[in-house]
């Protein structure tokens, strides 16, 4: 690769690097010298938290002798004597919150002796002892903290210190991973430790039935990806039953890459949906006009707009100019957008703008077998079964020209920062978190702890090399790849997109040079081909964080390399001897030591990012692939002014020097201080996406408030069999509806001869099935409003009182609580939908002058209180009309509806044919319509969960016979 400091031009960027130093200076923030100041005096919090865990380490290693001495038996009842030691310490202890201080307490005073336990399991059952700076590590987890620990530095072996701890209070603990491979591997490997020491392991896995995932959650410490926790969250408070339940409470949770989950993923809420009845050809319909709208650009002075639509990238917004409305008011063939009517056209509209703006192919989503799927933009891996929300998903389906999926109807949502802040103590472990520090402090309260490495860290980080155009970056790239390929360095390429990643590979076959392309289209191979990307020569092309967890080794991994000597051979790895694998995998280690000192030598993994990520933190996280447990490394970016996000942020103040300096083609700058200046530009972003997140956050905490409250009721209803007081109590849901009718209209403030008597005697008899006057000898001329309600409640309450003593009180127990809970479902699906649709215009109320958020919380408070109004009319309705039918009576109904059938078929012989079938359909109709009798358990439709809890469906279950 040319050189990219020009001794001609060394004076001339110094001058100029010294005129962006000076104006760093000018924007610098008031308490940036404050904060250093108490920075040097008292330490960073990670330095204070690094001082007072010294005397803990040390009283591990204390007890190190006495462990290695102990046989295995005896190491193995450390673990019923830890666990009476907290049993103990606990026992008397009533009040919750000083149970959990008091659990708390044992958990660090037992701390240093578990550790200890754990450290010694692991030399004996993987060979691998905790390095001192895991076990700070672990302490930080333990104190719910997050810990930033290099990559390489094995934070997965960090994990078992905190979780053993924490698993012996029985209470379960779950360890939470990026994707399924992770959660497995981990289970499996880790697993080994806990189960050696009597503890039990389970993991979620996205193939898992009910019966399997109440197994593994009822394990010690549950493995498994956050979407199969939230997911699994969601779908509980869906159910019917306890015993169908799969979660138990959420006690403490470790998640690891605790940057990708709670902050890159945590823009995008966890929903559960089906479809909805939309129409989808309003999509088709916007789809349509959208070429035919132009640019335009907005002057800032006289903010005088042109054009149809203005384009904003650096906030990902695109929005139509007055223009613009009227143009595709034309092509669409009505006269007012904005008219009520033609609202739901109107965001079509603009969400077909943004899918054909914002939203490239390759970039943001890929399309495989006419299916349109979002690629993850900080994994780069394919996010099979997500789709956008509000029409967005369509937008681009339109666009592509692919099949329009309905707009799904939402069933049960959350987002993961309200799922994970559920959990009493969560902690966390990531390469890189402290440029998210903030966040992780405001929204979980989680401070962050930055952990030492074991062995010093040698990579060297080069300076990025900025060229002008993309032709150019590109060839600068392959010449590197070339070069270093050249003298056996394996290359870890990264880039941004599926697209870029594609055109790298294609140039690099061009010029003979053998690579790996890991991407989101090719990501079954993801751990076996990052496993290797440390061999000598290897070239290894890779979207964004694509194998994040699989650590990159020098020279190779052995494991994977021994499968492939063994595919080779034609011997699948699976169904290998022992004899056979350790066989290839003697001759493995041997290759992989050889090469690792060959690689070493030449200086180790070069990391060649070919574009910035908008967040300094992935950067960081590709840079940190090389340079692990001390190795030598390097890291260099090579940028162009027509990457993204150059063009959007820097690309003024440095095409201006590079002009300055007269550079001439394939020409680059390699500045420090240009690099800072691209740091700045990534903050802006950063600081953009937290108000992002920070925004939905606060949307959803109205709601989060909402769904606590609907679970909760949901939960009480299954978990106490005892609800009659609840329904039929004197301050119960039938009571106090009654008591509400009867203020309504037959207000004590209004005249007896102006109450509304026929609409309350209408209401009375629809919910509560008894006409006041008939049955309930009302007299609404004589008889005062309490008079009235106590005369109907106490026949209403009679006719249910001899309901239950026909149906038997735990049938009928059982079908109160499956109606109420259908009925709290059905409104709480409605209430999500109409939440959705408030969303969706409530920007608009900003024109008013007014808060969006503040009328959003009373719109949503008004909707709520509304709902829960009726979901109590529409149980005590549907409870007060219950008919109990014996089974004898059903049979005699039956009887005679089969004879009516029978008649009607009769009389219809001799009428012409249609008259016949209208008879026909009108007596079977009619025969569909008899009342069931209520049985001991809800009926059963064939594809439903079987009611014993078996997870499995009915008609394979218990209703096999039926």
């Amino acid at each position: 690769m040319r050189s990219h400091r020009y001794a001609p031009f060394a004076r001339a960027l110094t001058i100029w690097e010294a005129a962006i130093a000076a104006e760093d200076k000018e924007i610098m923030p008031v308490n940036s010298f404050a904060d250093k100041l108490v920075k040097k005096i008292f330490g960073t919090s990670s330095d204070v938290f690094l001082k007072k865990v010294q005397s803990t380490i040390k009283e591990i290693e204390n007890w190190e002798p006495t462990m290695k001495a102990m046989s295995d038996d005896t190491l193995k009842a450390q673990t019923p004597k830890f666990k009476a030691m907290i049993q103990d310490h606990l026992e008397g202890i009533e009040d919750k919150e000083a149970r959990r201080k008091a659990e708390q307490e044992i958990l660090n005073e037992i701390l240093p002796e578990a550790f200890a336990t754990v450290r010694e399991a692991s030399v004996r059952v993987t060979g691998m002892r905790h390095f001192d700076v895991q076990m700070i590590g672990g302490v930080a987890l333990h104190q719910g903290r997050i810990a930033e620990m290099r990559t390489g530095e094995g934070k997965t072996l960090v994990a078992t210190l905190p979780s053993y701890l924490n698993a012996l209070t029985g209470r379960g603990v779950h360890i939470v991973t990026v994707n399924d491979y992770l959660a497995s591997r981990d289970a499996e490997w880790m697993g080994r430790i806990h189960k050696f020491l009597g503890l039990t392991v389970g993991c979620i896995q996205n193939d898992l039935d009910d019966v399997e995932r109440k197994e593994a959650y009822a394990a010690d410490i549950t493995y498994g990806t956050n979407n199969e926790f939230g997911f699994d969250y969601l779908r509980d408070n869906m159910k019917f039953d306890v015993e169908s339940l799969v979660q138990r409470d959420h006690y403490f949770a470790i998640v690891d890459e605790v940057d990708s989950i709670l902050i890159d993923e945590a823009r995008t809420p966890l929903i559960i949906s089906g479809a909805s009845d939309e129409a989808t050809d309003k999509y088709y319909t916007a789809n349509q006009i959208i070429p035919h709208l132009e640019r335009g650009e907005k002057d800032e002075e006289t903010k005088v707009t042109t054009g149809d639509y203005l384009l904003d990238e650096k906030n990902h917004s695109s929005v139509l100019t007055e223009q613009g409305v009227s143009k595709a008011e034309k092509l669409l063939g009505v006269s007012n957008l904005y008219d009520p009517a033609n609202m739901d056209l109107l965001h079509c509209v603009e969400q077909a703008l943004k899918a054909h703006t914002l939203y490239k192919l390759d970039h943001h989503y890929v399309v495989q077998d006419g299916e349109v799927i979002i690629v993850d933009d900080f994994t780069g891996r394919l996010m099979h079964g997500r789709r956008w929300s509000d029409g967005l998903h369509q937008a681009v389906e339109a666009k592509e020209g692919v099949k329009i999926e309905r707009e799904n109807q939402t069933l049960a949502t959350i987002t993961l920062q309200n799922y994970f802040r559920m959990y009493e103590k969560l902690g966390g472990m990531t390469g890189t978190a402290e440029t998210e520090a903030e966040e992780f402090n405001e929204v979980y309260g989680l401070d962050v702890v930055a952990i030492p490495t074991n062995r010093p860290m040698v990579r060297k980080d080069a300076p990025d090399a900025i060229y002008r155009t993309l032709p150019e970056k590109w060839d600068a790239v392959v010449d590197e790849i070339k070069e270093l390929h050249a003298k056996g360095r394996p290359v870890l390429v990264g880039t941004v997109s599926v697209e870029n990643s594609e055109l790298i590979s294609s140039k690099l076959k061009a010029a003979g040079v053998p690579h790996n392309v890991l991407n989101a289209k090719y990501h079954e191979r993801e751990a076996e081909i990052i496993a290797q990307a440390g061999r000598k020569g290897a070239v290894t092309i890779a979207t964004n964080m694509a194998g994040r967890g699989t650590d990159i080794l020098l020279g190779g991994n052995p494991e994977s390399l021994a499968r492939d000597y063994l595919k080779r051979q034609e011997i699948n790895p699976d169904e290998a001897t022992e004899e056979q694998f350790e066989a290839e995998l003697a001759k493995a280690k041997r290759v992989v030591e050889e090469e690792a000192k060959e690689v070493q030598a030449v200086g180790g993994l070069h990391i060649l990012g070919t574009e910035r990520h908008e967040s300094r933190r992935i950067d960081n996280q590709l840079r940190g692939r090389a340079g692990r447990q001390g190795d030598p490394g390097s890291s260099r970016f090579v940028l162009s002014l027509e990457d993204d996000l150059m063009r959007i942020f820097a690309g003024d103040k440095v095409r201006s020097m590079m002009e300055w300096l007269g550079m001439e083609k394939g020409m680059a700058i390699e500045s420090r201080t240009v690099s800072k200046q691209i740091e700045r530009a990534q903050g802006a972003v950063e600081a953009r996406n937290f108000e992002t997140r920070k925004h939905v956050l606060k949307y959803d905490d109205v709601m989060n408030r909402q769904r606590e409250t609907i679970y909760s009721l949901r939960r009480q209803l299954m978990f106490e069999p005892e609800h009659r007081e609840y329904l039929l109590g004197d301050s119960g849901v039938a009571r106090d509806l009654l008591h509400d009718l009867t203020d309504h209209f037959l207000a004590l403030t209004t005249a007896p001869d102006k109450w509304d008597v026929d609409t309350y005697a209408a209401e009375i008899e629809s919910i509560y099935a008894l006409d006041p006057a008939a049955d309930a000898e009302v007299d609404f001329k004589t008889m005062s409003p309490d008079s009235i309600q106590e005369a109907i409640w106490k026949t209403a309450s009679a006719r249910y009182a001899a309901k239950e003593k026909l149906a038997g009180e735990e049938s009928l127990r059982a079908y109160e609580r499956y109606i109420m809970l259908n009925i709290i479902d059905s409104q709480w699906k409605d209430h999500l939908l109409s939440i959705d649709h408030v969303k969706q215009g409530i920007g608009l109320v900003g024109y008013g002058q007014k808060d969006p958020l503040v009328e959003y919380k009373k719109q949503s408070f008004d909707m709520f209180q509304d709902m829960l109004d009726r979901i109590d009319t529409n149980t005590t309705k549907a409870l007060f009309n219950l008919e109990i039918i014996t089974r004898d009576e059903q049979e005699e109904r039956e009887r005679l509806e089969r004879l009516e059938m029978q008649r009607s078929r009769k009389q219809a012989a001799g009428m012409a044919f249609t008259g016949a079938m209208a008879s026909a359909d009108a007596a079977g109709a009619e025969a569909a319509r008899h009342t069931p009798y209520v049985r001991d358990t809800p009926k059963m439709k064939p594809n439903d969960p079987c009611y014993c809890g078996s997870g499995k469906k009915f008609k394979k279950c218990h209703g096999a016979g039926v």
